[in-house]
């Protein structure tokens, strides 16, 4: 029996509503699997064949603690996803790298173009953390230079209003192989709080978005157990990249049947 952790985080309100799912999806491949807080430091992580980062949620305040723990783990097991990529994954600044076409984004205080809404938030962050959606170009501004002022890189951005007919566009993969796709409603429109209240249902990628997912894949070498790829339409209707999910995506397995077993069949594979 192959021994696998599916690392989370202390979640007493069990937000996590994906764990039993997957951990019995593992046991009807022949994988012992086993929920450990990455922060616990009774953890024996040399005993795991793997280390699967799941619900690790509570890492963004402790990021520097969470990418030591990361490579620790990696000493002692494998680690999946690879530590360089929780590393790359965990600041935005990698989409400056990917090659692939990205949402207009300006990454300074400094001369920002003129949009008719901005969005501006820090490169690195999670669920709309510390975002600000505004059409004051005087406070966009404000925003990024107090971001850059507690040392943190600021992203500024036109908000898409077509998120909020169109929505974002997320297609999950299992070691690279396409699983399934799921409309994501906009964390920024009126109403909405963050990624709380965000909601998704199925939805059968258009070949242009399957195009660029893979092409925002194919510019990542390392192994990948499972990858997220947001998308949204640009106004010219072309696909553009919101977002590369490698860290601790919520995978909305309950809105794709046979997708919890897909992900099973990945880590046996992997293995």
């Amino acid at each position: 029996m192959v021994l696998c952790a599916y690392v989370t985080f202390d979640d007493p309100d069990g937000h996590d509503d994906e764990r039993e799912t997957v951990l019995e999806a593992w046991r009807h491949t022949g994988i012992d699997g086993r929920a450990e807080r990455w922060d616990d430091p009774e953890a024996d992580w040399s005993a795991y064949d793997a280390v699967v980062v799941r619900s690790a949620w509570d890492y963004l305040d402790r990021r520097d603690e969470f990418l030591a723990w990361a490579r620790r783990v990696e000493g002692v097991s494998r680690l999946l996803n690879p530590a360089v990529v929780l590393e790359s994954n965990t600041d935005k600044t990698y989409l400056r790298d990917l090659g692939v076409p990205i949402v207009p984004t300006h990454w300074s205080s400094r001369d920002l173009p003129d949009h008719e809404e901005y969005v501006v938030k820090p490169a690195i962050s999670a669920g709309a953390r510390d975002t600000t959606r505004t059409a004051d170009r005087a406070e966009a501004a404000a925003r990024a230079a107090a971001l850059e002022a507690a040392g943190r890189t600021p992203m500024v951005q036109p908000y898409l209003h077509m998120v909020e007919s169109e929505g974002e566009t997320s297609l999950l993969y299992f070691n690279r192989r396409f699983s399934h796709a799921v409309r994501r409603s906009p964390m920024l429109a009126p109403g909405m709080t963050g990624a709380d209240n965000v909601r998704a249902r199925p939805r059968t990628p258009a070949p242009d978005q399957v195009e660029l997912a893979e092409k925002v894949l194919a510019a990542i070498p390392q192994p990948l157990l499972y990858a997220r790829v947001d998308l949204v339409r640009l106004p010219s209707g072309d696909p553009a990249l919101i977002e590369l999910e490698l860290t601790e995506p919520y995978l909305y397995l309950h809105q794709a049947p046979g997708s919890a077993a897909r992900f099973a069949a990945a880590l046996r594979e992997l293995l």
